[in-house]
């Protein structure tokens, strides 16, 4: 195997390293619970905004880009340069029924000095699912 399709390999399992000034969050695990599909985001903050709250407006389509479930995802805090791990149910929802998921929107976005605005560009969604996870 060739240096480039070594490094290449290891890019691919890298975790989400946030570019200067974004805040990404990755959907790294869809799990099926009792009668849930639990889901596992994976933000990293290279801003310079702590955050007090960051509220995600999600939204998942079934395999047929129907909308299943619309929900409101509380983020944060999420310090500066901090990588943190938020996990939440999705009742009534198997995640092989998942077959792509948006960020819509971010309702709420406050720092430690109040409210911020454009918070939606500042973050980068990726996915390690088989459910693409774009905004």
């Amino acid at each position: 195997m060739g240096l480039a399709a070594c490094l290449g390999a290891a890019a691919a399992v890298a975790p989400a390293q946030a570019a200067d000034g974004m805040v990404s969050v990755e959907l790294n695990k869809l799990e099926a619970t009792n009668n849930a599909c639990r889901a596992y985001l994976v933000l990293q903050n290279g801003t310079s905004h702590a955050f007090e709250s960051l509220k995600l407006d999600v939204v998942m389509f079934d395999a047929d880009g129907i909308v299943a479930r619309r929900l409101a995802v509380e983020a944060a805090p999420l310090s500066t340069g901090k990588t943190s791990l938020k996990v939440f149910d999705v009742d009534g929802l198997a995640c092989t029924e998942v077959g792509r998921v948006l960020l819509n929107d971010v309702l709420t976005c406050t720092g430690d000095g109040g409210a911020l605005d454009g918070c939606i560009d500042m973050i980068e969604p990726a996915s390690r699912t088989d459910a693409p996870f774009v905004k």
